[in-house]
C-alpha cells in the first residue's frame, strides 16, 4: 500500500507508465480469478458470513485450502487499493487457524472445534485493531449471539496472544492510534441526536446499497464471476491519479483526517470545508461498494469506519463554521466513530434506534441470509 504513494505520482507525470500497470492489473485479476475460484463462495466478501454459517451448521469448508487463499487472495485485492478493510479476513483467517488446530492437532470433537473457531475469530480482529477486548466483543455480540463463560475465556486468551504477537512485530503503538484529548463542551450535546439521526439514515442506505450488490453483480454475465474483480481494478486507477491516500481500508486516511492541518485547509470561508469531504465520502461510498461487490476478499468493517470519520469532519465542519463549537474540538470528528463513550453512547444509540425503525438488519447476518445457506 506503501508503495502507491510513489507508483502513482510517476503514472501521473508519465502517462506511458499507465500501459504496463493496466496489463499488471489484468494479470492480477486473473491470478486472483483462479485462487478464489474452487471455494468463491466462502472467499469474496468479508468471511465473516460464511463464518457464521459454520457456527449454524448451514456451512463447511476446508481450513488450509480457505486460509492461504484468503491470505494471497485478499492482499492482491487491497494491495492495489481496492477500498477494502483487512480486519474480516482476518477474522475468517482466525476461524481457520483455530480450525486448523481442532483438525490436524488436536484432533477435537465438534464442541470444541466451534470452540477453537471462536477463539481465532476473536484472535484475528484483536490482531487487526490491536484490540482483544474488542474481538471478544465482537465474537459474542456479531457471530455467536451468547455469552457462556468457557467460550469467553478461550477467546479472551486467543486474543490477548494475538495482540502480544503483534506488540512484538509492530510495536505498542495501536495500529489506529487515535490521540482525542479533552472532552466535547456540553453545549455541543444537543447536536449529537441529530448527528445520530443522520448516520442511522445512512446506515440504512449503506446496508440497502450493499445488499443490493450481488443480484447487480449477477447481471454481469459477460464476465465470468471470477474475474469481475477486473472491474475495480480498472475503475480504481483514476482516483489513484487523483489521490492515493483515498485508496485502500484506509487507516491512513483516518489519520489524516485526524490531523487538524486537514482542518485549517479547508477554513478558507468558502463552501471548500464542507464540499471536499463530501466529495471525497461520496467517492468512498461509490468505490467501497464496488470493491466488496466484484466478487473480491475485503471486509467493509476499515471502510465503514472511514465513511463515519469522514461524516465526522463534515459535522464538525459545520458546527465550527456557526460558531457552536471551536476548532479545538476539530479532533472530535471521531465521535462518529464511537470513541469517546458519553457521546458514543448517545450517538450511536439514536442511530442504531433510527437504523432499527428503518428495518436495518446486523449487516453481517443479512448477507449471510442473502448467501442462501442450508442447514446441514
Amino acid at each position: 500500500m506503501a508503495l502507491l504513494d510513489h507508483i502513482y505520482p510517476q503514472m501521473a507525470a508519465n502517462n506511458v507508465l499507465l500501459l504496463p500497470y493496466i496489463l499488471l492489473m489484468l494479470l492480477i485479476s486473473f491470478v486472483l480469478g483462479e485462487i478464489i475460484g474452487p471455494y468463491i463462495g466462502n472467499l469474496v466478501g468479508s468471511g465473516v458470513p460464511q463464518i457464521e454459517a459454520v457456527f449454524l451448521n448451514e456451512n463447511e469448508m476446508p481450513w488450509w485450502s480457505i486460509l492461504w487463499r484468503k491470505f494471497i487472495g485478499g492482499l492482491l485485492a487491497i494491495c492495489p487499493g481496492l477500498m477494502l478493510g483487512r480486519e474480516d479476513p482476518c477474522i475468517e483467517m482466525g476461524a481457520k487457524v483455530g480450525q486448523g488446530y481442532a483438525e490436524a492437532v488436536f484432533q477435537s470433537d465438534l464442541k470444541e472445534k466451534r470452540r477453537l473457531q471462536q477463539s481465532g475469530v476473536a484472535a484475528g480482529l484483536s490482531a487487526a485493531f490491536s484490540a482483544p477486548l474488542a474481538g471478544v466483543f465482537f465474537l459474542v455480540e456479531e457471530i455467536t449471539f451468547k455469552f457462556k463463560a468457557v467460550n469467553v475465556i478461550s477467546a479472551l486468551i486467543a486474543s490477548f496472544s494475538a495482540d502480544l504477537v503483534t506488540l512484538l512485530f509492530f510495536g505498542t503503538k495501536p495500529c489506529l492510534f487515535l490521540p482525542v484529548h479533552g472532552n466535547l463542551p456540553l453545549n455541543a450535546y444537543w447536536t449529537l441526536p441529530l448527528i445520530g439521526i443522520v448516520l442511522g439514515f445512512l446506515a440504512y442506505v449503506y446496508q440497502f446499497v450493499i445488499l443490493s450488490l450481488r443480484p447487480l453483480f449477477a447481471k454481469i454475465e459477460f464476465i465470468p464471476r471470477k474475474y469481475q474483480n477486473i472491474i475495480p481494478l480498472l475503475l480504481i486507477i483514476p482516483i489513484g491519479l487523483w489521490n492515493a491516500r483515498l485508496l485502500g481500508g484506509s487507516h491512513v486516511l483516518i489519520t489524516s483526517l485526524f490531523n487538524q492541518e486537514f482542518e485549517a485547509k479547508f477554513s478558507t470561508g468558502s463552501l471548500t470545508f464542507i464540499l471536499v469531504p463530501i466529495v471525497i465520502f461520496l467517492v468512498r461510498f461509490v468505490f467501497s461498494m464496488l470493491s466488496y461487490g466484484s466478487s473480491v476478499p475485503g471486509g467493509i468493517f476499515m471502510p465503514i469506519l472511514v465513511l463515519g470519520a469522514l461524516l465526522g469532519v463534515i459535522f464538525t465542519n459545520l458546527l465550527i463554521h456557526n460558531g457552536i463549537i471551536t476548532s479545538t474540538y476539530y479532533p472530535h470528528i471521531i465521535i462518529s466513530m464511537a470513541h469517546q463513550v458519553l457521546p458514543m453512547v448517545i450517538t450511536v444509540f439514536i442511530a442504531y434506534y433510527v437504523l432499527d425503525l428503518l428495518g436495518g438488519r446486523p449487516i453481517y447476518e443479512a448477507l449471510r441470509i442473502q448467501m442462501n445457506f442450508k442447514q446441514k
